[in-house]
């Protein structure tokens, strides 16, 4: 954060400085977690129904930060608002407008139904090659995390890019709100979430809101492959660039391929200039994620050339993407865990079919529920189920009760013993030791709330558990 006194942040958001001085510098990030202090930062605390953040301001000012903002007195130096929620958003748009009176920055903000985090992630590695870049810090992307995103850029910061998540129609235009953005990139409309949009037409009505928020002076950076995206440039007088496989494609990606491990690498033209990409990310879908990444650096000027040399040394993406992690007996770990929907599980079990195909290994699916599909959550479900046995995938061990009728639809489809269900994450453990080894490749995917993330962290703990026992006893 730029310095700011707490009267200068009191003034912001309408509020008073309380039990404390009220020169008190804050030159640190806001944060939410009083176990986590950022020296010089300011906590901000909200009541919640078990938890009062309010309750914990002295130990975050103990630790190092400045003050606190909330809605009551805490005993240490504090901001006092009627609405900690609303005060921190229109910090985060006052701060927003300091960076933009010091310097010239640049405010991406990145929507989709899939793949967001993974090409925020991208793009913020590309940006961060060129010049001093902020970005999201995982998915944290909805009313509360984007102005925490926001509230980090400093006089030094020339890209803020920001993903942005929607949970319904309107919530877009909050967010843009905030952060009012130079280049607005739209993924996919797809159908995550389609039990609170209700359907993919309202999916694509909030999608486009980042669009509708450009200027004149903005770009558009629309998907040419998803027909519900490219209608959203005439949502705005922004110019456009299209990115995608369709000919008519503005940045171009043609003669995609895969390697052994899935790396996708591809070629991609813009204004009759071509660069040959390498991906050193696993999943063919990254390529589309990498055309959107570069059709966004391009809009934003840096040169194609440029552009594409840092795509290729991305080697990591935010936790538990389609991570590969492979033990010393040989077993491949794809842990795909952080979050699921019919269509980012169709990617990854693509994925898992071309990685056994390709190295003649045996395949293991460990599938839990995909959430927020409303009515058409068993239907979805059963599709996946289908499509696994389509791929001939060798096992699948479908976990809980929300995605029994994966289990269901490869067992009708199969008649045999090669797919399970399971309760808990420690019957799989259970299963998989007994089961698997290497040169075997199991993926794990899942909605967040399932937490399979701890399967794949299983299997590689008795990994390292075997390494250290080897260690001690020589």
């Amino acid at each position: 954060m730029i310095p700011a006194t707490l009267t200068d942040l009191a003034e912001a958001v309408g509020g008073t400085v309380v039990d404390g001085h009220s020169g008190a510098v804050v030159d640190g990030a806001a944060f939410l977690d009083s176990r986590m202090p950022v020296q010089g930062g300011l906590f901000v605390a909200f009541a919640g129904e078990h938890v009062d953040g309010h309750d914990f301001a002295e130990q975050a000012v103990t630790g190092g930060a400045t003050g606190v903002l909330g809605t009551r007195a805490t005993g240490v130096p504090t901001v006092l608002v009627a609405d900690a929620q609303a005060a921190l958003q229109e910090l985060a748009r006052w701060h927003l407008l300091r960076v933009r009176r010091l310097q010239p920055i640049t405010v991406v903000a990145i929507t989709g139904s899939q793949g967001k985090t993974s090409a925020k992630d991208m793009l913020a590695q590309v940006f961060a090659d060129a010049a001093p870049t902020i970005a999201t810090a995982g998915s944290f992307n909805n009313e509360l995390g984007l102005p925490l995103t926001v509230l980090r850029a400093t006089d030094e910061t020339r890209f803020l890019v920001l993903e942005m998540g929607a949970r319904g129609i309107g919530h877009l235009n909050e967010l843009c709100g905030i952060a009012p953005p130079d280049l607005a990139l739209v993924l996919n409309v797809g159908k995550a979430h389609i039990g609170e949009f209700g359907s993919q037409a309202n999916i694509a009505q909030a999608k486009g809101e980042i669009v509708e928020a450009l200027g004149p002076t903005g770009t558009a950076v629309l998907n040419a492959d998803d027909p519900l995206v490219l209608a959203m440039a005439d949502r705005s007088s922004a110019p456009v660039l299209t990115f995608g496989r369709a000919d008519t494609a503005g940045v171009r990606i043609t003669d995609v391929g895969v390697d052994d491990l899935d790396r996708a690498s591809f070629d991609l033209t813009y204004n009759g200039v071509t660069e040959h990409v390498a991906l050193r990310l696993v999943g063919e879908h990254q390529a589309s994620n990498a055309a959107a990444t570069a059709a966004t650096a391009l809009a934003a000027g840096l040169p194609l050339e440029r552009v594409a040399a840092s795509l290729a040394t991305i080697e990591r993406l935010s936790p538990w993407r389609m991570e590969v992690h492979e033990r010393s007996d040989g077993l491949v770990v794809l842990n795909d865990a952080y979050n699921a929907n019919p269509d980012s599980m169709a990617s990854a079990l693509e994925t898992l079919a071309r990685m056994g195909g390709r190295g003649g290994r045996r395949t293991v699916a460990v599938l839990g529920e995909m959430r927020e599909l409303g009515p058409s959550a068993e239907e979805e479900h059963r599709a996946i189920g289908a499509l696994a046995h389509r791929l001939g995938i060798d096992e699948i061990v479908v976990v809980g009760e929300g995605a029994r009728p994966i289990h269901g639809a490869v067992a009708e489809a199969r008649g045999d013993g090669t797919t399970r269900h399971v309760e808990t994450v420690d019957d799989v453990a259970e299963w998989l030791r007994e089961n698997v080894a290497g040169p075997d490749v199991v993926l794990v995917k899942a909605s967040r709330a399932g937490r399979l993330e701890r399967v794949a962290d299983l299997l590689l703990e008795e990994d390292r558990a075997h390494d250290e026992g080897e260690e001690s006893g020589r």
